[in-house]
C-alpha cells in the first residue's frame, strides 16, 4: 500500500511538472515578474496590445504568458502586434529575456526588434528553449555563434519575414540536431548554402522561400532522411538538380517553383511514393515527363507549368487516383489532347468516373486534335483551361454533360466550333467563360442567360451578328470582364452600368467592344469602369456628352480607346473628372481644334495617341504636367510652331515620340537629347531647319544593343495581360509597320522630309542599339561617318535625296543585319564596298551618285579603288572640335613661354643658363679627337 502511495505521488509530481496553464496558482517568480514589468514599462505600445500587462499584477495572468503550475516559472511567452507598420509594437532590447531561464516557447510576431541587436546572444542564454518564432520583426543581423550548444535543444526555429538580413545563413543554423522545423522564408538571405557536413538529423520541414541564394541545391540536403516538407520557391535556386536522391525519400511536399532550375525532372522524384504535392512551376525544366510519374500514388497536386517540357502528354497521369490539381500549362507539349483522356490513361476508367480532379490546366501548349467528349465525365472538375493551343473540331453539349461543379472554363485561341441547341441549359453555373476565337455565331448564345453568377465573359471573334439582346445588356452589369470585340454587332450601346453592391470597389471593370459595327453616340459609363475599348466602330458626334456628364463625381477610368470611329467636333474641356486616366487613344477620328487646358490634370497619363485627326495649334502646353508619359503620338495632324524646350525635360520615361506629318518648324531643341528612355523618335515630314543636335548620341536607350521584353512589362497597361499592349506605328524599310509585342526590342529614328542642314553628327554612330534611321529628303552635306559600321544591329538605313559626298565607308560591309539601304540621289563617289549585304541590294539603292561596282553596271577603273579610310580625313569632322590638336597647341605654348619667358624676364637665370651652355660646349670640344 505504501509503495502504491509513493508511486501515485511521483506520478502526480510529473503530471504537474509538465502541465501548462494560462493562469497559474500563486504568482510569478519574483525575478521573472520584475523582468516582464521592466519590458512593460519600456516598450513602445501605441495600440495598447499589452494592455492586460498591469505592473504589479501577477504576470501569470497576463495575456500571452503561460506559467508552469508547479514551479511558477514562465515557460511560454507570445507577443503579437498589429500588421500596420505605423502601429507596430517596438522593443529596443531583449536583455530582460535572460531572467526567463525556464522559457520553452517564445513567439514574437510583427514586433519591431530592429534595435535589439543582441537578440541572438540573449536567445543563446535560454537553455530550455524548444520553440523560437521571431516572425516579421525587422531583424537585420545574424552572426556566427562560437558555441551554440546552449540552444541545441531547439526543435523549431522560425525567422521568416525578416527581409533585411542580406547575408548568408550562418552554419550553426544547420547544426541543430534536435531541430524538426526550420523556416527562413522571406529573409533575403544570400548564397551559397554552407558546405557540409551538417547536423539536421531530426529535420522534417525546411522552408526558405523568397530569398536570393543564387546557387544550386546543396548536396547535404539530399541526405536528410527525415525530410518531409521542402519549400524553396522564389529563392534563387539555379542549375541542375542532383540526379541521385540520396536519402531524401520521405518527401510529402516539394515546392521549387519560381526558380532558375535548368535540368530534366530527376528520376528520383518518381520514387517518392509519399509525395502529395509537387510544385516545379516557372523554371526552365526541359525534356519529357516520364511514365514513372504513375508511381506517385499519393500525389494530389502536380504543377509543372511555365517550363520548357515537351513531348506528348503523359497519359499515365490518369492512373493517379488521388490527383486533384494538374497544371501543365506554359510548356511545349504536343500531340493529340485525347491521349490524356483515352482508355489507357484510366482518367475515365470505371473506377474513376467520380474522379477527384478539380483543377486542370493544359493551356499555352501545342496540343492538337478535337476535345474528347469524355471530358464531360470529370464530375468534380471546377477549373478547366485549354486556351492558346491548336485544337479544332466541334464542341457539343456532351462535352459538359456532368460538369456540374464547373466554375471557370478558359478555351480562347483555338479553332473550335460550339454547337448546342438554342434552348440548352448548361449543368453548371460558371463565373468565368472565355471562348474567344471559337465559331459561336451567327446567333447570340442564348444559354448565357442561365448563368446567374457570371463575372468574366470572352466571346470575341466568334462570328456573332446582329444586335446584342436586351437581356444580355442587363446581365452585363454584373460582369467585370466583358469582351465582345471582333464580331459583327450592330446598334447602339446602352449605359454601361455596374451593380450597386460594388460601391466604387470590386476590382477592375473591363469592357471591350472594339471592331464591331456599333453606332450612335458614345455610351455613358459607370464611374467605377476602369477599362473601356470602343475602337473601330461607327460611333459619331462629339465627346462632350461622354466626358462632361460627370454627375456622380470623379471617374475611375484608366484606359479609354476610341480609335477608328466617326467622332468629330473639338475635344471638350472636361478632363478634370477623369484623373485616373492612364491610356487615351483618340486616333483615326475627325477631331478638330487644340488640346484643352484641363488635360493638365491627367498626371497619371502613360500613353497618348491622337494620330490622324485634324487637331491644330502649337505643341500642347497642357501636356507639361503629364510627366509619366511613355508615348506621345501626334502624327498626321495640323500642329504648328517650334517644339518647346521642356519637351526634352519633362518626360523622363518617354519611350515613343511621334510627331510626323504636321507643320512643326524651327530648330530641334538640344533638350531632346535628355530623353534617356527614348526608343522611337519620328519627326518626319515637317519643316524643321538647322542642324541635327550634336548630342544625339546621348539617347542612351538607343545605345543598348541587347534588350529584354520583360524589362518593359509596364507597357502592358491592362489589368488583364495582353488585352492592351503599347504599340507604335513605325516607318522603316520603306513601309509602315505596327510594333506592339516586340516594341520594347525596337529602336528607330526618322527625321526625313524636313529642311535639316549640316553634316551627320559623328555621335550618331554611338547609338549601337539603333535598328532603323532615316534622314532622307533633307539638305544634309558632308560625308557619311566612317564609324557607321559600329551600329551592328542596323536593319534599315535611308540617307537618300541629300547632298552627301565622298565615298561609302568601308565599315558598311560589317552591317550584316542590314535589310534595307537607300543612298540614292546624293553626291557619293568611288567604289561600293564589297560585302554580301551591299551587293545584294537593288541598283536603285545607289543610283543618282557617282558610284561604281556591283550592283551597279558601272565598272570601276584602276583609279577608283577604295582609299585607306584609316588615314583619310573626314570632312564631316571639320565642324566638330578636335581636342587633340587644341591640347597640343596649349601644351606647346605653355612649355615655350615657361622656359623662354623665364630667361627673358629673369636676368640672373639668364646668366646661369648661358654659363651652363658655354661649359657644356667646352667639355664637348675637349672630348673630340685631334686630327
Amino acid at each position: 500500500m505504501k509503495v502504491l502511495a509513493i508511486t501515485l505521488w511521483v506520478l502526480l509530481f510529473f503530471i504537474l511538472k509538465n502541465t501548462k496553464f494560462v493562469v497559474c496558482v500563486g504568482i510569478c517568480r519574483e525575478n521573472e515578474q520584475r523582468a516582464l514589468d521592466t519590458l512593460k514599462k519600456e516598450v513602445y505600445d501605441p495600440s495598447e496590445i499589452l494592455s492586460s500587462w498591469v505592473v504589479g499584477k501577477d504576470c501569470c495572468e497576463w495575456e500571452g504568458v503561460v506559467c508552469n503550475n508547479l514551479t511558477r516559472h514562465v515557460i511560454e511567452l507570445s507577443i503579437y502586434s498589429d500588421q500596420i507598420e505605423s502601429r507596430y509594437l517596438r522593443i529596443n532590447s531583449l536583455e530582460w529575456l535572460t531572467s526567463l531561464s525556464s522559457l520553452e516557447n517564445l513567439e514574437i510576431e510583427s514586433v519591431d526588434l530592429s534595435k535589439a541587436n543582441e537578440w541572438l546572444q540573449v536567445i543563446n542564454m535560454l537553455p530550455s528553449l524548444v520553440d523560437l518564432r521571431l516572425f516579421n520583426c525587422s531583424l537585420h543581423h545574424i552572426t556566427p555563434l562560437l558555441d551554440h550548444k546552449k540552444i541545441s535543444s531547439l526543435k523549431s526555429l522560425n525567422l521568416s519575414g525578416n527581409y533585411n538580413f542580406n547575408s548568408s545563413v550562418p552554419k550553426w543554423v544547420f547544426n541543430l540536431p534536435n531541430l524538426v522545423s526550420l523556416d527562413l522564408s522571406g529573409c533575403n538571405f544570400t548564397g551559397p548554402f554552407p558546405d557540409g557536413p551538417v547536423n539536421l538529423t531530426s529535420l522534417t520541414t525546411f522552408k526558405a522561400s523568397r530569398n536570393s541564394f543564387n546557387c544550386r541545391l546543396p548536396k547535404w540536403l539530399f541526405d536528410l532522411n527525415n525530410l518531409e516538407h521542402l519549400v524553396l520557391y522564389r529563392s534563387g535556386i539555379e542549375g541542375a538538380i542532383q540526379s541521385q536522391s540520396g536519402n531524401i525519400t520521405k518527401l510529402k511536399y516539394l515546392d521549387l517553383s519560381f526558380n532558375n532550375i535548368n535540368s530534366t525532372i530527376p528520376n528520383w522524384i518518381y520514387g517518392c511514393k509519399d509525395l502529395e504535392s509537387l510544385f516545379f512551376g516557372l523554371n526552365r525544366l526541359e525534356g519529357t515527363v516520364s511514365s514513372q510519374i504513375s508511381n506517385l500514388s499519393s500525389i494530389t497536386i502536380i504543377d509543372l507549368s511555365g517550363n520548357m517540357l515537351s513531348g506528348k502528354l503523359p497519359n499515365v497521369i490518369g492512373k493517379l487516383g488521388k490527383l486533384e490539381q494538374l497544371d501543365l500549362s506554359g510548356n511545349q507539349f504536343e500531340g493529340d489532347i485525347s491521349e490524356l483522356f483515352n482508355v489507357r490513361s484510366n482518367f475515365l476508367s470505371v473506377g474513376l468516373r467520380n474522379t477527384s480532379l478539380t483543377f486542370l490546366r493544359l493551356d499555352d501548349n501545342k496540343l492538337t486534335g478535337a476535345l474528347p467528349e469524355s471530358v464531360g465525365q470529370l464530375s468534380m472538375l471546377q477549373h478547366f483551361s485549354i486556351f492558346n493551343n491548336r485544337l479544332e473540331g466541334v464542341v457539343t453539349e456532351s462535352h459538359f454533360s456532368k460538369l456540374t461543379h464547373l466554375q471557370s472554363f478558359y478555351a480562347s485561341r483555338n479553332n473550335l466550333t460550339l454547337k448546342v441547341s438554342r434552348n440548352w441549359t448548361p449543368p453548371f453555373q460558371v463565373t468565368d467563360i472565355k471562348i474567344g476565337g471559337w465559331n459561336i455565331g451567327p446567333l447570340f448564345p442564348m444559354w448565357l442567360r442561365t448563368q446567374k453568377q457570371i463575372a468574366h465573359v470572352d466571346l470575341s471573334d466568334g462570328g456573332i451578328q446582329g444586335e446584342v439582346p436586351t437581356w444580355f445588356w442587363k446581365l452585363s452589369s454584373q460582369i467585370q470582364f466583358l469582351n465582345l470585340s471582333h464580331n459583327q454587332f450592330v446598334g447602339e450601346v446602352p449605359i454601361i452600368s455596374t451593380p450597386s453592391w460594388t460601391d466604387g470597389h470590386g476590382g477592375p471593370w473591363t469592357m471591350c467592344f472594339g471592331s464591331n459595327n456599333f453606332s450612335g453616340p458614345l455610351p455613358l459609363i459607370s464611374t467605377i469602369v476602369t477599362e473601356l475599348d470602343l475602337s473601330n466602330n461607327s460611333f459619331s458626334k462629339g465627346l462632350s456628352n461622354f466626358l462632361c456628364e460627370a454627375k456622380n463625381g470623379s471617374y475611375k477610368l484608366e484606359i479609354l480607346n476610341l480609335e477608328g470611329n466617326d467622332l468629330s467636333e473639338e475635344i471638350p474641356d472636361c478632363w478634370m473628372n477623369w484623373p485616373e486616366l492612364k491610356v487615351l487613344i483618340l486616333r483615326d477620328n475627325n477631331l478638330i481644334g487644340s488640346l484643352p487646358r484641363s488635360m493638365e490634370v491627367l498626371s497619371n497619363l502613360l500613353s497618348l495617341d491622337l494620330r490622324r485627326n485634324r487637331l491644330n495649334g502649337p505643341f500642347p502646353s497642357s501636356l507639361e504636367n503629364c510627366t509619366k508619359l511613355h508615348k506621345i503620338d501626334l502624327a498626321e495632324n495640323e500642329f504648328i510652331g517650334k517644339l518647346p524646350s521642356w519637351l526634352g525635360m519633362r518626360f523622363p520615361t518617354l519611350i515613343v515620340l511621334i510627331l510626323r506629318s504636321n507643320k512643326f518648324d524651327g530648330e530641334l531643341p538640344q533638350e531632346l537629347c535628355h530623353l534617356k528612355d527614348l526608343q522611337i523618335l519620328d519627326l518626319a515630314n515637317n519643316t524643321f531647319v538647322g542642324i541635327i543636335p550634336r548630342c544625339i548620341g546621348n539617347l542612351s536607350a538607343m545605345v543598348k544593343v541587347i534588350k529584354k521584353v520583360e524589362d518593359d512589362l509596364e507597357l502592358n497597361y491592362s489589368f488583364y495581360v495582353g488585352v492592351l499592349i503599347e504599340s507604335a506605328m513605325v516607318t522603316t524599310k520603306g513601309n509602315m509597320y505596327q510594333y506592339d509585342t516586340i516594341l520594347a526590342l525596337f529602336t528607330s529614328m526618322d527625321m526625313s522630309s524636313n529642311n535639316l542642314s549640316g553634316d551627320i553628327p559623328i555621335s550618331l554612330t554611338r547609338l549601337a542599339g539603333l535598328r532603323s534611321f532615316n534622314l532622307s529628303k533633307n539638305n544634309l552635306t558632308g560625308r557619311i561617318p566612317n564609324d557607321i559600321g559600329d551600329m551592328k544591329v542596323l536593319e534599315s538605313v535611308d540617307l537618300s535625296e541629300n547632298q552627301l559626298y565622298g565615298q561609302i565607308p568601308q565599315s558598311f560591309s560589317s552591317l550584316t543585319t542590314l535589310g534595307y539601304l537607300n543612298l540614292s540621289d546624293n553626291n557619293l563617289s568611288g567604289m561600293i564596298p564589297l560585302s554580301t549585304q551591299l551587293q545584294s541590294f537593288n541598283s536603285t539603292s545607289f543610283q543618282g551618285n557617282k558610284l561604281c561596282g556591283v550592283p551597279l553596271l558601272v565598272n570601276c577603273s584602276s583609279d577608283d579603288n577604295i582609299p585607306n579610310h584609316e588615314y583619310e580625313v573626314d570632312e564631316s569632322d571639320k565642324d566638330e572640335v578636335d581636342w587633340f590638336y587644341i591640347s597640343m597647341s596649349i601644351g606647346f605654348a605653355l612649355s615655350f613661354w615657361g622656359v623662354c619667358g623665364s630667361l627673358l624676364f629673369k636676368r640672373s637665370w639668364r646668366h646661369v643658363y648661358f654659363l651652363f651652355l658655354d661649359r657644356s660646349w667646352e667639355m664637348l670640344l675637349a672630348k673630340l679627337p685631334v686630327c
